[in-house]
């Protein structure tokens, strides 16, 4: 069992002698956190601020909740709006000798270079997307190579103090919640339960079997993520569903940090699978792939095993596309609040 294995074990699970053995660092951590919050509240640190209204998407746990398609859906949806939208992100798990210099991400770009998401996040909605370490000097780098960009989603980064932001979407996993609801490392909360009420809105990933928050936080949105045929990742005009696997082992590998998410959306599209999930960001090499039958992926995890000299291997690999679906509309609700801040800004 691998680290990231036994803390999700410690976070959603029954082992609570963990939890209790590491509470002091919890609080260690905490406090580590509070100061560097209330450091940029009293202008000791700096925070940047763009000339455009940002959109900051992220959450206030560990692993994966879905802030990619939530991202992915956004950009999408405010373009169709009329918005000119760029995106910008840290790029995690990138390599290279000067992560702090800001990257234009295209299509075509290296996910070792730029990051698994990034290179996602510019494929799927065709728009600017910047990677930098400092998420500001991203956006100041988009900004000045796309002068007509009248937004900024920021891919992750809530806890990112040094980007100043207008609106804070906080995406939490429905199934999993906020956990055993302690702090890192006892427990897998970055910021306390109370930050869910100073974000914007919450987007809920997947409806919840009770009611996680209440009425006294903000706006709520239920995002569902819809998958139906996957596609061959060199052939992406070939599709199957999970009646053509009838016949051929499948094994299903993931890199994220919940994988029984993908695993879970696959069993409600009745495919049959052999589960092999890996760390969150791993760097997918030949040596992982199983030796035969197929194997599913999520779009993530394409985007690594693309940039791969697969040979023949690279026909055995399907690709499972979601696709976010939020009720209420979140989109209408978001160019409302947007439409709210610039004129108050050009009212001051």
């Amino acid at each position: 069992m691998n680290i990231e294995s036994f803390l999700n074990r410690i976070w959603y699970g029954r082992l609570t002698f963990w939890a209790v053995l590491l509470w002091p660092l919890s609080m260690l951590f905490a406090l580590l956190a509070k100061l560097n919050a209330l450091l940029f509240q009293l202008k000791i640190k700096h925070s940047t601020r763009l000339p455009v209204p940002v959109v900051v998407v992220g959450n206030i746990t560990v692993g994966g909740t879905g802030k990619t398609p939530l991202t992915i859906y956004l950009a999408q949806q405010l373009t169709q709006l009329g918005l000119q939208v760029g995106i910008i992100s840290r790029g995690y798990a990138r390599s290279g000798d000067d992560r702090h210099t800001p990257l234009a991400v295209t299509v075509d770009s290296d996910p070792a270079v730029v990051g698994d998401e990034p290179l996602l996040l510019a494929r799927a909605t065709q728009v600017p997307v910047f990677v930098a370490r400092q998420r500001a000097s991203a956006g100041q780098a988009l900004l000045a190579a796309h002068p007509a960009v009248n937004v900024l989603l920021c891919d992750d980064g809530l806890q990112h103090y040094a980007l100043a932001r207008d609106i804070e979407l906080c995406v939490i996993d429905a199934a999993r919640g906020l956990g055993n609801g302690l702090r890192l490392p006892a427990g897998p909360l970055r910021e306390p339960r109370g930050r869910l009420g100073q974000v914007s809105a919450v987007v809920l990933n997947g409806k919840p079997d009770v009611d996680l928050l209440g009425e006294a936080y903000p706006p709520q949105f239920v995002m569902q993520l819809a998958a139906s045929a996957c596609y061959q990742l060199h052939h992406p005009e070939i599709k199957r569903h999970a009646a053509d696997f009838a016949s051929e082992s499948l094994t299903a590998m993931v890199g994220m940090g919940n994988p029984a998410r993908f695993f879970a959306t696959l069993r409600g599209l009745n495919y049959q699978f052999i589960e092999q999930a890996m760390p969150d960001h791993h760097a997918f090499c030949a040596a992982d792939l199983p030796a035969c039958g197929a194997i599913m992926v999520t779009e993530k995890d394409a985007v690594k095993l693309a940039a791969l000299n697969l040979m023949a291997d690279g026909d055995r690999i399907w690709v499972l596309p979601v696709t976010a679906q939020i009720e209420p509309n979140l989109a209408d609700w978001l160019q409302a609040t947007l439409s709210a801040i610039t004129e108050y800004q050009n009212g001051r």
